[in-house]
């Protein structure tokens, strides 16, 4: 229990209709989790009810053995990019020090120590040139590189972003996933809703596979496969699991190529 993060009979309503029906869940700390299901499954719902942005109808979710408030500070949430306003007169250094600003409490201003560590998270995140610019002025991929680095200096142990890869480019994608592992390795545990089925398998060591109700949550090589599929998304499911054969026989076959 202390290594892992618990969920207990979690139901969440909208207008008194169901959008999440009793999801138990265990996810050993330090692992990289995709949240997949089909458009309207409550992949979000999840992630924001598990950290009180939502309130649930009913049920419990325990963060190594404490409650969220007892793990406010070490939990970073990097919502959707359509969520945030990117005309607000900001910079991307600024952007990047209100990462700080959680362990230094509201009546303290940012020092010297914490610029520095401001500058060295934007090194790492290969955007340090950028920190003069505002942040309306970013492509896709910098703003949510952006965002991932405010969790950085927040020094988070619990990483939940929603929809991280929409609107960016491939490279930026990779780079992030390997940020994204990287961090695990050190024990932080990651919480990723995603879409694109043909990555899951290279992204994810833990899916949870949602459809209102729980599918199934496990190691990715249990969870993710046709049957499961086939329950999550319905007949489609068959369809999306021959699509995801072509696409690792064409790897196969490339691989066999060079």
């Amino acid at each position: 229990m202390e290594d892992e993060i618990t969920v207990r009979s979690l139901t969440v309503n909208y207008d008194k209709k169901p959008v999440l029906w009793d999801i138990n869940l265990d996810i050993p700390r330090g692992s990289l989790v995709g949240i997949i299901g089909p458009n309207g499954a409550g992949k979000s719902t999840l992630m924001k009810a598990m950290i009180g942005l939502l309130p649930p109808l009913s049920g419990e979710v325990r963060f190594f053995g404490k409650s969220f408030a007892s793990h406010r500070k070490e939990i970073a949430y990097i919502a959707q990019k359509n969520a945030i306003d990117w005309d607000f007169p900001i910079t991307v250094f600024e952007v990047i020090l209100m990462g700080a600003y959680g362990r230094l409490g509201l009546c303290k201003r940012a020092g010297k120590k914490e610029k520095e560590e401001a500058l060295e998270v934007l090194e790492k995140i290969g955007m340090r040139e950028l920190a003069d610019r505002q942040i309306s002025s970013l492509s896709g991929g910098q703003q949510q590189r952006l965002f991932v680095g405010r969790a950085l200096l927040q020094d988070a142990d619990i990483f939940f972003l929603d929809e991280p890869f929409v609107g960016i480019d491939m490279a930026t994608e990779k780079f992030l996933i390997e940020m994204f592992k990287e961090l695990t390795r050190k024990g932080k545990t990651i919480f990723v809703v995603h879409h694109d089925l043909n990555t899951v398998e290279a992204y994810f060591d833990w899916v949870i596979l949602l459809n209102m109700r729980l599918v199934s949550s496990g190691p990715t090589a249990n969870v993710f496969h046709g049957v499961n599929l086939m329950h999550a998304y319905g007949q489609k499911g068959q369809i999306l699991e021959e699509a995801l054969e072509m696409t690792r026989m064409k790897r196969e076959g490339a691989l066999h190529d060079v």
